[in-house]
């Protein structure tokens, strides 16, 4: 897998360019692992609902052609997009998710912290003193975004982990069109790394699981 670093990178151009590496690559292609950091944005999935944009204000909405509903990225957070070929890996997108949701968990619980799926909901969780009062995400808030697009075998978009950001812009969606949904980083829960960091941790287990088997 090869790794590309983008730096800081507007959301909408590099969304254009994971669409047109997918619709140009062959089987022979190398699965490429994108890192980046985005400047403020909320992105609407396919099936995205506008209602669930409570008050966006003046950070920009960008349609997405990637699952699911909105999420906000912004500085101090992590996104990394596998660009993979589901059928040379022989998985489908289920175990897709499930491998990057494991990458997650497994940098998570490097730092000591207890990571966990919800049923239903994709994306990664954790038991802490900031965590939902009631429902299915009881004692729990949301630390990674999870959106996947499928196009002739392949994957892009991907998964996004907070480090160190403002996490205001979150209360002003529904989280993954979850009402009241709380969301939390690393910093909040008293762990100082640098994005750097955690994007080679995280770069480093999903190479780990999306590695196509000799």
């Amino acid at each position: 897998m090869l790794l590309r670093h983008l730096g800081r990178a507007e959301y909408l151009p590099t969304s254009r360019a994971m669409r047109e590496f997918t619709g140009q690559r062959t089987r022979d292609t190398a699965d490429e692992l994108w890192l980046v950091e985005h400047p403020p944005v909320f992105t609407l999935g396919q099936a995205g609902r506008r209602d669930h944009l409570l008050a966006p204000g003046d950070i920009e909405v960008v349609q997405s052609d990637r699952g699911g509903q909105v999420t906000y990225h912004g500085p101090g957070q992590v996104v990394a997009y596998p660009l993979v070929d589901l059928r040379r890996l022989g998985i489908y997108v289920k175990e897709l998710v499930y491998r990057i949701e494991q990458s997650v968990i497994q940098v998570l619980d490097h730092y000591g912290l207890d990571g966990r799926r919800v049923a239903g909901a994709p994306g990664i969780y954790l038991p802490c003193a900031q965590g939902a009062a009631s429902g299915p995400f009881a004692g729990l808030a949301k630390i990674a975004a999870l959106g996947i697009k499928v196009s002739r075998g392949a994957s892009y978009h991907g998964v996004a982990l907070n480090v160190a950001m403002d996490l205001a812009p979150f209360g002003r969606i529904d989280p993954c069109g979850y009402a009241g949904l709380p969301t939390v980083d690393l910093a909040t829960l008293g762990i100082h790394v640098s994005w750097d960091e955690a994007a080679a941790l995280l770069a480093q287990r999903l190479s780990l699981h999306l590695r196509v088997p000799e």
